[in-house]
């Protein structure tokens, strides 16, 4: 496949709700339509951001499907309990006209043999063969995709070009080094936060996919600006992508827990846009603790960010 949709920054688009608790299309499509607006190359739905198992396999469908017919670009989430259900939002993202899927592993059910997994991605790539994809790499799903088998399947599934890694630092580094340095169709794309100097500058990463950048778009694309710039040798990019990469550090690592949804919600709805105050599950909440440090380093955040922008130099060629 000669383009390759997985270079840029991909917001993770979480599933706002309504009163009743049930998904606000509407206001998922709007969030889509602001975050290409601010600049990001497409965005994502239905991975972990987008609570996918808290929705049905109809809903999901709905959300894409709505968010493909306001002509935006989307990547979808293939996860699943059941190969059958990942086939089918594979094949529906095929139909609908999604630009990518995110391919992610067989959970629960075998979800730690590498036979099943590889019998689950293959299914997966082989009801979308017109669709780019990328295998999604997490601890979260208690599988990890190691080379043999990534080789193994990129033989077979020509719409396979790259890899999104979750699992840190070492992880990262594994992928550059043993899958996606093989081959200049092979993209990374770093699928977490904190890591977004060292997959950009240390991995080779072409892109990647933000949470914090949901609530902070315009940060998230610069650090990705900057870093991009430092893997070029650009001293002074490389300074300030590291600066940049430790004020917003904390922010950024709620990406790695499993309250990330609540806090990155929390954010949304400190920005103003409501419709995300509510999740699926009722008891679903952050603590008071935990609400008040995120208000806490949001606001320490903003601050610093308010005044370090406004150095010039490569920061304001990157903005």
């Amino acid at each position: 496949m000669s383009t390759n949709v997985f270079t840029g920054t991909m917001p993770a688009l979480m599933t706002p709700c309504k009163p009743d608790r049930t998904p606000d299309f509407d206001a998922l499509v709007h969030k889509g339509k602001q975050m290409i607006d601010a600049g990001m190359s497409a965005v994502v739905y239905c991975g972990s951001m987008g609570d996918w198992p808290l929705l049905t396999d109809a809903q999901r469908m709905e959300g894409v499907e709505r968010l493909v017919d306001a002509g935006l670009p989307v990547v979808i989430g293939t996860g699943a309990i059941n190969t059958k259900s990942a086939v089918a939002h594979a094949a529906h993202a095929q139909k609908v006209g999604a630009v990518g899927l995110m391919v992610i592993p067989r959970v629960l059910s075998r979800g730690s043999s590498p036979a099943a997994q590889r019998n689950h991605f293959k299914a997966i790539l082989s009801a979308a063969p017109d669709v780019p994809a990328i295998i999604y790499n997490s601890p979260y799903y208690g599988f990890a995709t190691r080379a043999d088998l990534f080789i193994a399947l990129r033989t077979e599934h020509s719409n396979l070009i790259g890899f999104k890694e979750f699992g840190g630092k070492d992880d990262l580094r594994y992928a550059a080094e043993n899958i996606t340095s093989q081959d200049e169709q092979v993209t990374l794309m770093v699928g977490v936060d904190t890591e977004v100097f060292h997959g950009f500058v240390n991995c080779g990463a072409t892109g990647s996919i933000t949470g914090i950048g949901t609530a902070l778009p315009r940060e998230a694309l610069l650090l990705a600006a900057l870093s991009k710039k430092a893997a070029q040798g650009h001293a002074e990019a490389r300074r300030r992508a590291l600066e940049l990469t430790e004020a917003i550090q904390v922010l950024s690592s709620f990406d790695e827990g499993p309250d990330l949804v609540l806090y990155y919600k929390h954010l949304l709805v400190l920005n103003g846009e409501q419709e995300y105050r509510l999740h699926f599950n009722e008891t679903d909440e952050l603590t008071d603790a935990q609400r008040n440090y995120c208000e806490q380093q949001y606001d320490l955040f903003q601050t610093w960010y308010a005044d370090w922008s406004k150095q010039g130099g490569v920061i304001a060629e990157c903005t």
